[in-house]
């Protein structure tokens, strides 16, 4: 028989799809002991019963299915016809006498607090808390009856109706049940959170509590006190000002009073009650393994917990100890890529990496730099480097290195004399560049350096096949980038340094250094500049060839090439396309990750760009730009010189500087041009290897390769698999899914506290957004949000603004007026871009996806990383 009617003590973890996230948790907290007070659930077969007797919820279910989340006047029409339809509906008889029955056994005489329970409500990764109506103090047998068909009706509130539609969840699978609790008079109320929820920080508890019953602070009537617990140690208390509370009606129902002023500045618990509470809280996170969003209520001394959910806005944790303290950097940010990984990507970066300091958490790869920051000049010094990539990180890490006995209990290991070690010989070689030799041999040193690795790796793939060619990947990769680095960042490293004491230099010798901007115009060398001019010669070439722009319209990946055969002017345009793909066919973006499909992959990637290009830049304005560039840049060494030519040390010194900055500038790009062409070969030979997986069947599809790591296809093409791969993959793609709409922290802890430390700058207009200045000088213009570079047109005059760039973006940079980017710092990509081809560039600006809409007239300035939002100043002056 279909149970309708199900007590707590009947219920647990295993019952969700019956009772519901909230029944579920109180079955759970009831059966392992915790004080809940009493009561039952009637479970979603009623409900589906119940609605099962309505002739119109299959239409209601249909009209749902396709409603646009953003629609709210439709959403709130439907959501009334729903509610008004079902609160007329007759609850069928053998529903309403269980539901008397279990009543009556638990108390005909008390109170009670009816409340939705929703089959996807309180989910790891999914909160409906507050989406459905809770109903207090209810008495009565007719009351009881008439709310829960109340609640019922209330899984198409609005906010419900919203919700779901908006995480894709169907209605028509989304079931309630009813907990009917026995109400708690309580003295105090409040929540209890496990952790940190502001910070994340799994060591804290954080309790809000006020007089009353919950729903005062709930719905925000009252101010809750604020307690924090750490290690059964208060460390933080905020006593509020509680002007009103709620309280229950002997004849059923609530009522909201005053609070005498005596009360109202008075603290609700005493410190005592705050420790034993953040205990019991402790306990409870113990027994779910997750933290915990508790709401509790008091009586006298004794505690209550009327509902425990999972906390489901924190950012995930690695798999190591919380202490002793770990301090974690997030590598995606550095590589302007922060965005979830695919298992795949994670694992061939590890193996690139050295992978003791790599830990992963939400899908996304930290930096574990405790270790290094044992050493006081590291703590002194790195934070102050890490200004070059993102200031935001930099401010962060500054602040916790300087916390007091932050790193008490670590114990120094070898790790800095390690880094030590493979830093002294960079080091070294860095400083013999800057000081002598030609910097001009250094390009084609390191091309020759390139085409060496290159071969050396085509040599090792072409040979092998099966588990083999796996494993020769593997060892291609395993150490890969400190090689790389070691080889061409010795040539790198001068040409930061020397721009450095340049700017210095320019500051003291001629009050300003305004022409450092010049300077860096049209480096030579760049290789990522050059696959820009490349980009801009094919639109120009597009130009000539109406037929063939048509045909890019619309063309696919899968024919790309054969199509073009088929239009005039086709095979003309296919030559010089393939001729870029052979150089750059490897980028795209986000291509840190291998599972991102390079454009040699999805060649259409390109389109945008091309006509983007096409409808910005007039012919061979690109590489006129590049060569004025170049002139505006060798007018300004004239007259640096010239400032400086009556002291013979200052100009043999200036010219200097200036020769090793202009020659290897522009060569900070190529260690990731090798990386991204060896990431690619190796991808070239994994995906060879995962079609014949596919071939025999033991992988569905291609793709569903990226969801496993290295060595789990290499033990798969050994034949050694063991387990159902389709569910891995599956478990592993909803939880990609789920990370990818998390947003990473810069710098958390091993504690899971996210470090966000504000900018500190004084006489910002109001409403101004704020960022680090990386490209001097101002430009209006109309935003444009993009989001991926892949599906994006910039038409002239618009100013791109985006979550972050790496050289997979580089093809809307001759199109841009200006650059916005969340994510960046004075020497990303975006940043050397942007000041090679001479236009504003704000970065690090928190949420500008968000916070400007598209099509926004906006001022970006470069000079002090400010971004004005134009239209909302208008508005401003005309409400005045």
């Amino acid at each position: 028989m279909t149970p309708y009617v199900l007590f707590f003590d009947q219920i647990d973890h295993i019952s969700l799809p019956y009772v519901g996230g909230k029944g579920a948790n109180l079955g759970e907290l009831t059966k392992a002991g915790f004080p809940v007070p009493g009561g039952f659930c009637v479970t979603t077969y009623a409900y589906r019963e119940f609605i099962a007797g309505s002739p119109k919820m299959d239409l209601f279910f249909d009209a749902l299915k396709t409603i646009d989340p953003t629609d709210l006047n439709l959403i709130r029409e439907w959501g009334q016809q729903i509610r008004t339809h079902l609160q007329q509906l007759e609850i069928p008889s053998q529903i309403s006498n269980e539901i008397i029955q279990a009543w009556t056994k638990q108390g005909a005489t008390h109170a009670y607090a009816v409340r939705s329970s929703a089959t996807a409500e309180d989910l790891p990764n999914a909160s409906f808390a507050g989406q459905q109506d809770t109903y207090l103090n209810i008495k009565g047998q007719d009351e009881l009856l008439e709310h829960v068909r109340k609640c019922w009706a209330s899984l198409f509130t609005d906010r419900a109706i919203a919700y779901r539609a908006k995480n894709a969840f169907d209605h028509s699978e989304v079931y309630l049940s009813i907990v009917v609790q026995q109400m708690v008079m309580p003295d105090i109320s409040g929540i209890l959170f496990t952790a940190d929820p502001v910070t994340g920080n799994r060591t804290i508890v954080s309790i809000d509590a006020s007089f009353g019953l919950g729903e005062a602070l709930v719905s925000g009537l009252v101010s809750a006190d604020l307690y924090q617990v750490k290690q059964n140690r208060i460390i933080y208390k905020k006593i509020s000002q509680k002007k009103t509370a709620i309280y229950p009606l002997s004849e059923g129902g609530t009522t909201t009073q005053d609070l005498p002023a005596r009360q109202q500045g008075q603290q609700a618990m005493t410190e005592q009650q705050i420790l034993d509470l953040a205990a019991l809280g402790k306990q409870i996170q113990q027994h779910y393994g997750t933290p915990q969003d508790i709401e509790f209520c008091m009586v006298k001394d004794d505690f209550f917990i009327v509902q425990s959910r999972p906390i489901t806005t924190l950012y995930p944790l690695p798999e190591i100890p919380e202490h002793p303290l770990r301090v974690l950097l997030s590598f995606g940010h550095v590589q302007m890529m922060p965005n979830a990984i695919k298992p795949l990507g994670r694992s061939v970066l590890r193996t690139a990496f050295p992978p003791q300091v790599f830990v992963e958490a939400g899908s996304r790869i930290y930096i574990d730099l405790t270790d290094f920051l044992l050493s006081k000049l590291v703590r002194i010094f790195f934070p102050k480097l890490l200004k070059l990539v993102d200031e935001a990180m930099s401010r962060s890490l500054d602040s916790v290195v300087k916390r007091p006995g932050i790193f008490a209990g670590n114990l120094h290991s070898n790790t800095p004399g390690t880094a030590r070690k493979l830093a002294a010989p960079i080091l070294k070689k860095a400083w013999k560049v800057l000081r002598t030799g030609d910097p001009r041999l250094a390009k084609p040193r390191i091309e020759a350096l390139i085409e060496e690795k290159m071969q050396q790796t085509r040599q090792a793939l072409s040979s092998v096949q099966g588990a083999e060619r796996l494993q020769v990947v593997q060892r291609q990769l395993d150490g890969m980038i400190v090689d790389i680095l070691q080889e061409i960042i010795p040539y790198v490293v001068p040409g930061i340094l020397a721009n450095k004491l340049l700017e210095k230099m320019l500051l003291r010798w001629m009050g300003n250094a305004a022409e450092l901007h010049t300077l860096n115009k049209s480096l030579p060398g760049n290789v990522t500049t050059e696959m820009g001019l490349q980009l801009g010669d094919l639109a120009d070439l597009l130009r000539t060839l109406p037929e063939v722009e048509e045909y890019l319209k619309t063309a696919d990946d899968q024919t790309f090439y054969t199509g073009l055969a088929q239009v005039a002017g086709g095979i003309t345009f296919r030559h010089a396309f393939e001729k870029f793909i052979d150089q750059y066919g490897m980028r795209c973006p986000g291509e840190i990750d291998l599972t991102n499909p390079r454009w040699r992959e999805m060649p259409t990637q390109l389109r945008s760009a091309i006509f983007s290009h096409m409808q910005s830049v007039k012919p061979g304005e690109h590489r006129q730009r590049f060569a004025e560039g170049k002139k505006e840049a060798d007018e300004a060494i004239l007259r640096i010189l010239s400032h400086v030519k009556d002291n013979p040390f200052k100009l043999k010194l200036t010219t200097r500087l200036i020769a090793v900055f202009r020659y290897l500038g522009g060569l900070r790009e190529h260690h990731k041009y090798l990386m991204s062409l060896i990431l690619d070969e190796c991808k070239k030979a994994i995906m060879a290897e995962v079609d014949e997986l596919v071939a025999m069947g033991i992988l569905k599809n291609a793709q569903d390769a990226y969801f496993l790591r290295l060595d789990e296809l290499i033990e798969m093409r050994q034949g050694e698999c063991s387990g159902n791969a389709a569910d891995l993959i599956a478990k592993r793609k909803e939880q990609h899914q789920w990370h990818q709409h998390l947003k990473p922290p810069r710098i958390m802890t091993s504690e899971g506290e996210i470090i966000i430390v504000p900018p500190d700058r004084k006489n910002i207009p109001e409403g101004t957004l704020i960022g680090s200045p990386v490209s001097a000088g101002t430009a209006e213009g109309i935003a444009r949000i993009i989001l991926r570079p892949e599906n994006a047109v910039l038409r002239e005059g618009e100013i791109l603004v985006s979550p972050q760039t790496d050289p997979g973006w580089t093809p809307l940079f001759q199109s841009a007026k200006a650059i916005v980017t969340e994510v960046g710092g004075l020497m990303t990509h975006g940043a050397v871009v942007a000041r090679e081809y001479g236009i504003p560039a704000v970065v690090g600006v928190d949420d500008a996806t968000t916070l400007i809409n598209d099509g926004d007239r906006i001022r970006v300035d470069g000079d002090q990383g400010f971004v004005e939002i134009l239209n909302l100043l208008k508005k401003d002056m005309q409400s005045l």
